[in-house]
């Protein structure tokens, strides 16, 4: 567990980044997965989270986190805590995810410089893998998210091989392509593999939590790892009509979370002010998480 420390409220601390610079990347050369080419720590990361996650597995998890017993913070506080955190299930990112919160803030209020609750979401979008500081595995906390709960789609990263060992695959009632879901449901209807995106999405929805993000926000937070859904396009018989067209929201997320894994490192000290009175005015004061 990290020893990282919650600072006073108002106040960020900012580690010097320049050991974390992460090698230049084109951008057909992000996420890359290969199970004979991608590094170990991530093949790992996916071989327990797709044998592990499970209809029950998430549920139980969902019952154990949504309970918001495990400390009270500000998002700033939150976001301090992930100056020593690394996703392991990441090939494109060496960074601390501190640093990749501000990447992503400022890739998207460079191109959306009006559009303030969408930089709120660069930001924060990752705060919920503090799960992890907390003593959460990275498999259920990282890492790209599917549905639980119906058969796991090819476009699941490494083909999704690694789900062989998962008792949904010889459970009938979870096996099919449908599983225990309706055709058109809703994303809202659907358990989603437990991790971060989930996490916060439920922190952000709890009544005794304030958040002033529009819907559009919630949805780049709790799906932003779905990449089967919003890249490729699979799971589409699960969603409704809110969904499909808020999916373009998402995609247009995507867009500054992916490709702001660049060496380019944004002058944070200039930029917790900016962002700590914009946090305020969208997701005021102390969460319970």
């Amino acid at each position: 567990m990290s020893n990282a420390q919650v600072v006073p409220p108002g106040s960020v601390s900012l580690e010097d980044p320049s050991e974390y610079r992460p090698e230049y990347k084109d951008k057909d050369d992000y996420r890359t997965f290969d199970i004979h080419t991608s590094p170990e720590r991530v093949i790992n990361t996916y071989r327990a989270m797709h044998t592990t996650q499970t209809l029950d597995y998430v549920k139980k998890k969902n019952e154990y986190w949504c309970k918001f017993n495990h400390g009270e913070m500000s998002i700033m506080e939150a976001l301090n805590m992930l100056n020593n955190f690394m996703d392991e299930s990441d090939p494109d990112v060496d960074v601390p995810n501190s640093v990749h919160a501000f990447q992503t803030a400022e890739g998207i209020r460079q191109k959306h410089p009006n559009n303030e609750w969408f930089q709120v979401t660069g930001l924060v979008h990752d705060v919920g893998k503090v799960m992890a500081l907390w003593g959460e595995p990275q498999f259920s906390t990282v890492g790209d998210t599917f549905p639980v709960g119906c058969r796991p789609d090819k476009s699941i990263v490494f083909d999704a091989e690694l789900f062989k060992d998962n008792p949904d695959l010889q459970n009938e009632k979870t096996n099919t392509k449908l599983g225990i879901y309706e055709e058109n449901c809703g994303l809202t209807n659907v358990y989603m593999s437990w991790g971060h995106d989930e996490y916060l999405y439920r922190v952000l929805k709890a009544p005794a939590n304030t958040c002033h993000l529009p819907e559009e926000a919630l949805y780049c937070i709790r799906f932003h790892s779905f990449y089967p859904w919003h890249t490729s396009g699979a799971y589409k018989y699960l969603c409704d009509n809110k969904d499909l067209e808020i999916m373009k929201w998402v995609n247009e997320f995507n867009k500054f979370d992916l490709y702001s894994k660049t060496p380019d490192i944004p002058p944070l000290e200039e930029l917790v002010p900016y962002y700590t009175q914009l946090v305020e005015k969208y997701i005021p004061g102390k969460l319970k998480w």
